[in-house]
């Protein structure tokens, strides 16, 4: 909801009012090169940093996907409860994987770590600290990439 009058500080614009979570008429009570900066919501009372209006916001989008290069799977979640999910997200996927490659192994089927042990892509181990892992990968010749329940560590191998 573009306008075309010329904003000034204690004038009207509409923006997303982050208490009453709607499109509202809010004060601009501050602005910075002629652009709301601050802004109070003309229906709770709410002081908050102006944020355009939902349909703004969702042209913006439409075109940022649209340009080339733009990728929702390279962007970073913004919000805290965005990135709070991904994070559970990607947890999920690192413990199903875990348990895939972990359940129903014998115990003689996991090496006892010790970092003189050579290992390799693959392995089984069981480390006195980090409890069962498998090696995700060798990073070079002293050091291998091992994801435990609790996540991946980076361990000695091959010393000596």
């Amino acid at each position: 909801m573009s306008s075309t009058r010329k904003l000034t500080t204690g004038g009207e614009v509409v923006s997303w009012c982050t208490k009453c979570r709607l499109d509202l008429v809010h004060r601009i009570i501050a602005m910075v090169d002629g652009v709301p900066v601050k802004v109070e919501c003309k229906t709770c009372g709410s002081h908050h940093r102006y944020r355009k209006p939902a349909e703004d916001r969702a042209a913006e989008a439409r075109v940022r996907t649209a340009s080339p290069g733009a990728s929702a799977t390279t962007s970073k979640p913004r919000s805290a409860s965005a990135r709070a999910l991904a994070e559970a997200a990607e947890e999920n996927e690192r413990e199903r994987l875990w348990q895939s490659r972990i359940a129903g192994q014998p115990a003689h089927a996991f090496v006892l770590y010790t970092p003189r042990q050579s290992f390799k892509e693959g392995d089984l181990m069981r480390h006195a600290k980090f409890g069962d892992g498998f090696v995700v990968r060798v990073i070079d010749a002293n050091k291998i990439e091992v994801l435990f329940r609790d996540g991946a560590r980076t361990l000695a191998h091959a010393i000596g």
